[in-house]
């Protein structure tokens, strides 16, 4: 029910590996995720974060929007879905929610939880997930066409959508749900849609699947124009990806050179490759401006499934396979410093840690199914 609260479950630990004060945000037997680190779950001011829950549903994993006050840990519901959100994003300041329910993409205005439907889709299309532009003007949503191919645990369906897919777009929806336009047709599997964060008509998305099977991951939009560019030409060996804006405008990607497909299952091991990368390749992190064009790269010789970046780029948080991990690039070398463990079992999407910065650098926020079959939020402060 909208505006149901719950009390806090807040609950703290010191971290079995490093000692550090770790604070366990959700407890209650639900399943809970955070924002795609693509996204943010804080509201600016990093006084409350928003996430998705299955706590006030009939059936386990069919998730709404809640809302968290991080100091008091008190919880309020904020949407009421039966069919259960899918793909979600929100703006920076938390007042326009966008998700996907149904076929349906609907808006939230979180000041008056006043709901509405601003597309519906009539084709044989998934929905994937929309991203709000800067000017909150407009939805970007990307729309692949329906392959009929389960997307499960462990990737799999991963692979076969990425050779499956032949069509696709990238679709503006008005936020007054007054207009949808098509600016992008392509013949991949699309996905990782994202707006600049101080320009509404530029974007990012990328060719979906395995990285060492994608031959040029990623791509520049311009909305106005309706033309692409693609950011960091790739090479034979470079399997690139989980790329995302950082906070001043550039294109943070991550480069596993060959053999490295960037997956990780709940076995510890990749999805779609059997063998280890390739031994004289070392792979680096890179940040590339709005025209596509790199302008440094860092060596890290080793992996981490995902990374964020804090406001100025010069710490990253990683999750390795155990552990999150602080690497700070204005070293000489950067190396990873263990921060806390997570141990998540990394069965699906929703159960990888995901680490993210809040938007002052201070905490991070990140998800785990480390202590029973339920997955919960968990927060660690670096002041």
């Amino acid at each position: 029910m909208i505006g149901q609260t719950f009390q806090s479950e807040k609950k703290s630990y010191k971290d079995e590996k490093t000692g550090r004060l770790v604070w366990q945000l959700t407890s209650n037997g639900s399943n809970n995720y955070h924002l795609y680190f693509t996204d943010n779950s804080f509201t600016l001011g990093d006084q409350e974060i928003y996430f998705l829950s299955d706590r006030s549903s009939e059936s386990p994993e069919v998730y709404n929007f809640f809302k968290m006050d991080i100091a008091s840990g008190l919880i309020t519901q904020v949407t009421d879905e039966k069919q259960g959100i899918k793909t979600h994003t929100k703006c920076p300041d938390s007042e326009l929610l966008v998700y996907t329910t149904g076929n349906t993409l609907k808006k939230v205005n979180t000041r008056t939880l006043q709901s509405e439907v601003i597309y519906e889709e009539r084709g044989n299309v998934r929905l994937g997930s929309p991203f709000i532009s800067p000017c909150k003007k407009y939805t970007g949503v990307i729309r692949n066409e329906n392959v009929n191919i389960e997307r499960g645990a462990n990737y799999s369906g991963f692979k076969e959508s990425m050779y499956s897919v032949k069509k696709a777009w990238i679709t503006l929806v008005n936020m007054d749900g007054s207009a949808a336009v098509n600016v992008w047709e392509d013949t991949h599997y699309l996905g990782h849609f994202q707006f600049s964060p101080d320009d509404s008509t530029i974007a990012m998305f990328c060719h979906e699947g395995p990285w060492n099977l994608v031959h040029q991951r990623m791509w520049l939009l311009d909305t106005v124009s309706r033309s692409v560019t693609p950011c960091f030409r790739q090479g034979e060996d470079d399997c690139v990806g989980h790329e995302f804006w950082t906070r001043d405008g550039m294109i943070f990607f991550d480069n596993r050179k060959k053999g490295h497909d960037g997956t990780i299952t709940s076995d510890r091991t990749q999805a779609t490759v059997h063998a280890e990368p390739e031994q004289n390749q070392v792979p680096y992190v890179g940040l590339a401006n709005k025209k596509g064009e790199v302008i440094r790269t860092i060596e890290l010789p080793y992996y981490c499934n995902h990374y964020h970046a804090n406001n100025d780029n010069s710490l990253l948080v990683g999750d390795d396979v155990d552990d999150l991990v602080l690497i700070r690039l204005d070293e000489e070398k950067p190396a990873p410093v263990p921060l806390c463990t997570h141990k998540t079992s990394w069965y699906n999407n929703r159960r990888h840690a995901h680490p993210t910065f809040s938007w002052t650098g201070r905490q991070i926020l990140f998800a785990s199914d480390r202590e029973n079959r339920n997955n919960n939020l968990y927060l660690i402060d670096l002041d």
